[in-house]
């Protein structure tokens, strides 16, 4: 695990016992600095500091090796980005913001006579999936975002704070 982290847990355990002790403190969540996907693990971490938080297997696109090129190439962007926004309503289980495209992917396209695409998020669960997040969690099956399960994506929700900076690396 990351240095500093047993003191830094302890520290939060004794804050909890605290909290729980009286009527008038309440327990501090840890907020997200700094989130990283790694897309070759298809594994997502979620630090504050140099604290991990959260870790989380994603599905990716379905074309899952090499940056997102254009609108439609089924690619989850890779570079360093912000969480940006976040939607509650979102046609998934919620869903935060990822600021691509940033001005490279967006010169890059127009050099290249294309859209850059956007709408990149990460997101819970399809509303109303007939199949179960088990299911869809076992195959890269988005459009370019990064998918979680629901019960992933409402602690992830909790944590972030927008904006965040996140990096997704190949």
């Amino acid at each position: 695990m990351l240095k500093g982290s047993n003191a830094c847990l302890a520290s939060m355990l004794a804050m909890v016992g605290t909290a729980a002790a009286t009527d008038d403190v309440e327990a501090v969540q840890p907020k997200a600095t700094f989130v990283y996907v790694d897309k070759s693990e298809r594994q997502l971490f979620v630090f504050s500091g140099r604290t991990l938080l959260l870790q989380y297997p994603v599905a990716l696109g379905r074309v899952p090796a090499g940056h997102k090129q254009q609108e439609g190439d089924k690619r989850t962007p890779e570079g360093v980005y912000m969480l940006d926004w976040k939607n509650p309503n979102s046609r998934y289980h919620r869903s935060i913001h990822v600021s691509y495209p940033n001005a490279a992917d967006r010169a890059d396209a127009q050099r290249r006579g294309v859209s850059p695409g956007g709408d990149i998020m990460i997101h819970g669960q399809p509303n109303q999936s007939p199949l179960p997040a088990a299911a869809l969690q076992q195959h890269d099956w988005t459009d370019g975002c990064i998918a979680l399960t629901d019960a992933q994506m409402d602690a992830l929700w909790e944590v972030v704070d927008v904006p965040v900076p996140i990096r997704i690396v190949p």
